[in-house]
């Protein structure tokens, strides 16, 4: 019998699951059974994206999975190339197709483009003219700074219900969580196991941390279903990637224990504040646009 998930209340009433698949990185030859294996152990929740070139994978994979589609919660985001109004409703007719779905439950911006945060609004602007026409049930962002949130919030109508940010004990980004939660916005953690993500010193790396593995012996879990519990207990979502079926069905077993508010507060206390990977507001059509096919 499959794990069950546990769910989390959006701010305007849809429900989603707190964990999920991410593909970032799933070869398109890899993704479709890695959705497949993911639904049948008991995910609800994938997370995809145009700009990693296999949501028709992941359409296929729910296909093939045996699953309801109004079971499943497919989440999916708009490039920096189709942001702009007209570009953005292009953009999600694009991924709809290959996804083979008539509505998107979450679609995201993912990135700011801050070099040009008109084309980002705008963008918003048309993914609320679909949240309107029931082509989505939730919109939100990802990779928006604070300072980034208050814009687009005094620009727009929606308050995004969703900001997808990196967050792992090594980088918790606790000002951008806070910010999200003064604004009922709910903090979905990319990476976040963390181990992929660190630059650097290769012994930073949160799996091996020895505050986590002395946690994971206590409870006979690995460091990844401990890092991944200490998600849960702080209310975000999180969205671990793998194509390894044991790995895929480890990091589901965390629904089955919980930790203290004393190994929580020793997790927090991990943080670095050292990013890995690019700063958001680096990304720029210039450096990073490239055109996102049919």
């Amino acid at each position: 019998m499959p794990a069950t998930n546990s769910y989390i209340t959006l701010n305007n009433g849809v429900k989603m699951p707190a964990l999920g698949l991410g593909v970032y990185q799933s070869p398109p030859e890899e993704t479709t059974g890695a959705v497949v294996t993911a639904l049948q152990a008991g995910y609800r929740l994938i997370d995809t994206a145009a700009a990693y070139f296999n949501e028709r994978e992941v359409g296929e994979g729910v296909r093939q999975s045996g699953v309801n589609r109004s079971e499943i919660f497919i989440e999916t985001k708009l490039w920096i190339s189709d942001y702009g109004y007209d570009e953005a409703l292009r953009g999600f007719d694009k991924g709809v197709r290959k996804l083979g779905v008539d509505q998107v439950d979450l679609l995201l911006l993912h990135q700011p483009l801050a070099a040009d945060f008109a084309k980002t609004i705008a963008a918003y602007k048309a993914m609320e003219q679909l949240l309107a026409e029931g082509r989505v049930r939730a919109i939100g962002v990802s990779n928006q700074t604070p300072a980034e949130l208050e814009e687009l919030m005094d620009r727009t109508d929606v308050v995004p219900a969703v900001n997808q940010i990196q967050v792992h004990p090594y980088y918790s980004q606790p000002e951008w969580r806070a910010a999200n939660d003064r604004h009922g916005i709910l903090t979905q953690s990319w990476s976040p196991i963390g181990g992929s993500y660190i630059y650097g010193d290769s012994e930073k790396n949160p799996l091996e941390d020895p505050v986590i593995t002395g946690i994971a012996a206590k409870y006979s879990k690995t460091p990844a279903q401990v890092i991944l519990r200490w998600h849960l207990e702080h209310g975000f979502s999180a969205i671990p990637k793998s194509v390894k079926a044991h790995r895929i069905a480890e990091n589901f077993e965390v629904f089955g224990f919980s930790l203290t508010s004393d190994e929580v507060a020793r997790i927090d206390a991990l943080g670095t504040g050292v990013r890995g990977g690019p700063d958001p507001d680096s990304l720029t059509l210039e450096n990073y646009g490239f055109p996102i096919p049919d």
